[in-house]
C-alpha cells in the first residue's frame, strides 16, 4: 500500500475519531440539574426532553458518520475510484463532461447512502420530539429542488474549474477562482428573490405594533429595509428563527411564523437587532470574503494536486485528470479542512457575541434578548451545557449560557 494512501486513511480515521470523541464527551457533559439561569423558562420535563433529544441526535450522527467512513474506506482500498474512472473514460466523452459524470455519480451515491438517515431523522427522530411538520411529498420536493440548484449553480462551477485546469494547468485555478467567486457573490443577490422562495412562502408582516417597532428601530439605527417578511417555517418544522438577508436595496428581514407565535414584540425586536448587528458590523461581508479566500486556497492546492503524479499512483489511477484529482485532493485536504473550519467557527462565534452586544446597546434592552435566547433554547431543545471540545470543533454560535453571561456582564 502506497505511503500517501496510508496517510490519507490515517487522516480520515483520525478526524472521525476526534469528532466522535467530541460527541461522547458532549454526552457526558449533560447535567442532571437545570442551570439556574433558565429556571424561569424551562420546566424539569422540558429540560429532560432536551437532553434526550441531544442523546438521540448524537447517536444517529455517530452511526451515520461511522457507516459513511467504513464505506468510504472500503471503496478506496478496493479500487473503486480507478474502476469508476475507467468506466467513465470508456465512454470517450469530452474531459469536462466525463468529469461532471464522474463527480455526479459520486455525489449521487453519497446522497443515496445518507438518504435513509435523513428520512429517519426527519420522520422518526424529529417527529418524536415534536419538530417535524414536513410531509413526505414536501421532503421529496425539497430534494428535487436542491438537486436542480446543484445542477444549475454547482454544475457550471465544476465545469469551469475542470475546463480551466485542463487548459491552463499552472494558472487555470486563478480563472476558476474568479468564476466561482462571481457565482458566490451573485447568489447573495439572487437568493432572497429567486432561491429562498423556491422552498418557502414569504408574506409581508402585517401592520401593527411589531412592524411599527421594527421600522422605528431600523430608522433610529440608519438601516433601510426593503421588506419585513414572515416565512412559513411551520411548513417544515416547529423550530424558530429569524434572518437578515440581501445586499444593497435587496435587504430583507425574515421572521419564521413560529417565532411570532412565541415571543413578545420586545423580544422580537431584540432578535432582529442581533441580525441587523451582523449587517452593520459587516459580518456577512467578512464571512463572504473569507469564503472566497478559502476557495482560492482550495483551488490553488487542487491545481498542484492535479499535477502531482504520485497522488494518482497511490490510488491506482493510471491517468491523471482534474475530476479524479479533485476527489483525491478532498481526501488529502481532510486535516487542513478541519483546521480551517475550526478557525471559521471561532470567528463566527466572536461575531455572534458582537451582534449580541450591538443588539443590547441599540435597543437598550439586553434582558429582552436574553429572554428571547432562553425561549429559543427551550423551543429548539438546545443542549445547555455542551462540552468545550464539541463547541471548539463544530459550534458556529457560542453556547447560550455564555451569550447570556456576556450580555449581563459585558
Amino acid at each position: 500500500m502506497h505511503l500517501i494512501l496510508i496517510f490519507v486513511l490515517i487522516f480520515l480515521i483520525g478526524t472521525h475519531l476526534v469528532q466522535s470523541l467530541a460527541d461522547l464527551l458532549n454526552l457526558k457533559s449533560l447535567k442532571s440539574s437545570l442551570p439556574r439561569e433558565f429556571a424561569d423558562v424551562f420546566d424539569p420535563q422540558t429540560y429532560l426532553t432536551a437532553q434526550d433529544y441531544t442523546k438521540a441526535k448524537t447517536k444517529l450522527d455517530l452511526t451515520s458518520s461511522s457507516l459513511g467512513l467504513i464505506i468510504l474506506v472500503i471503496f478506496i482500498v478496493s479500487g473503486g475510484l480507478p474502476w469508476l474512472d475507467a468506466w467513465v473514460r470508456s465512454m470517450g466523452l469530452h474531459p469536462v463532461l466525463s468529469g461532471l459524470i464522474f463527480l455526479g455519480l459520486l455525489g449521487l451515491a453519497s446522497d443515496l447512502l445518507f438518504l435513509p438517515f435523513q428520512l429517519y431523522s426527519t420522520f422518526v427522530l424529529e417527529e418524536k420530539f415534536g419538530f417535524n411538520r414536513m410531509s413526505l411529498a414536501t421532503f421529496l420536493q425539497d430534494k428535487l429542488k436542491g438537486f436542480l440548484l446543484v445542477l444549475l449553480i454547482g454544475g457550471p462551477c465544476l465545469a469551469g474549474t475542470i475546463l480551466f485546469l485542463n487548459a491552463y494547468p499552472a494558472w487555470g485555478w486563478v480563472w476558476a477562482w474568479g468564476g466561482v467567486s462571481t457565482v458566490l457573490i451573485g447568489v447573495q443577490y439572487i437568493a432572497p428573490t429567486w432561491i429562498l422562495p423556491l422552498f418557502n412562502t414569504f408574506m409581508p408582516l402585517e401592520d401593527g405594533e411589531l412592524k411599527d417597532r421594527i421600522l422605528e428601530y431600523a430608522r433610529q439605527n440608519g438601516v433601510t429595509i426593503q421588506d419585513i417578511l414572515v416565512m412559513d417555517g411551520s411548513k417544515r418544522s416547529a423550530r424558530s428563527n429569524a434572518f437578515f438577508t440581501g445586499f444593497g436595496r435587496k435587504k430583507r428581514i425574515a421572521l419564521f411564523d413560529t417565532l411570532l407565535e412565541k415571543h413578545s414584540p420586545e423580544e422580537l425586536v431584540a432578535v432582529l437587532a442581533h441580525e441587523v448587528g451582523h449587517w452593520k458590523l459587516r459580518h456577512i461581508r467578512k464571512m463572504l470574503l473569507l469564503g472566497i479566500g478559502k476557495t482560492g486556497i482550495v483551488l490553488f492546492l487542487l491545481a498542484a494536486a492535479v499535477r502531482f503524479d504520485p497522488l494518482f499512483e497511490a490510488f491506482w489511477l493510471e491517468q491523471a485528470s482534474v475530476h479524479a484529482g479533485l476527489v483525491l485532493f478532498l481526501l488529502v485536504y481532510t486535516p487542513l479542512s478541519l483546521l480551517l473550519s475550526i478557525a471559521l467557527h471561532y470567528l463566527s462565534r466572536q461575531h455572534e457575541f458582537e451582534a449580541d452586544a450591538f443588539a443590547a446597546r441599540t435597543t437598550r434592552q439586553p434582558e429582552s434578548l436574553i429572554q428571547a435566547l432562553k425561549k429559543l433554547s427551550r423551543d429548539n431543545l438546545s443542549n445547555l451545557t455542551p462540552h468545550p471540545l464539541k463547541v471548539y470543533l463544530e459550534y458556529s454560535h457560542p453556547p447560550v449560557l455564555e451569550r447570556i453571561r456576556a450580555l449581563r456582564h459585558g
